[in-house]
């Protein structure tokens, strides 16, 4: 079975997702929320269609002391909605301190133009989320 991640941010939900075994993980999509969570909900219903997944790790953005933010706070009520919705899998949240960081230092490693970062930062995000579950595992 597969795991999915996800980097749940105001705008855009990064994406990402394992192989069959769970061994890697990479990017799958972003998401354009539209400020609703209903499009990310319905969006995420037909991956899981498509995917055999019995695990959604989400990234839970705390500070660098480790402490809540208003964004973290965002972040559980979106996993709140998940669970209410996918109640049969397993989800749980990792601490995804500086996973952005590292998508801008990765994007800019491989040189990637200034307007395509947008797009992609957040499926990024979301790989380094899934890498840091399975490595956890």
């Amino acid at each position: 079975m597969r795991k999915l991640s996800i980097d749940y941010g105001d705008s855009r939900v990064g994406i990402a997702i394992t192989d069959e075994l769970g061994i890697t993980a990479q990017g799958l999509e972003t998401i354009k929320r539209n400020n609703s969570d209903k499009i990310v909900l319905k969006r995420l219903e037909e991956i899981l269609n498509i995917y055999k997944i019995d695990t959604i790790v989400v990234g839970m953005p705390y500070n660098l002391k480790g402490e809540k933010t208003v964004r973290a706070e965002k972040t559980e009520e979106f996993i709140h909605k998940l669970k209410c919705k996918f109640n049969k899998l397993n989800i749980v949240s990792v601490d995804e301190r500086l996973t952005t960081v590292q998508a801008h230092k990765t994007m800019n490693d491989l040189g990637i133009n200034k307007y395509k970062k947008k797009e992609i930062v957040d499926t990024i995000s979301a790989v380094y989320i899934l890498e840091s579950y399975i490595n956890k595992k």
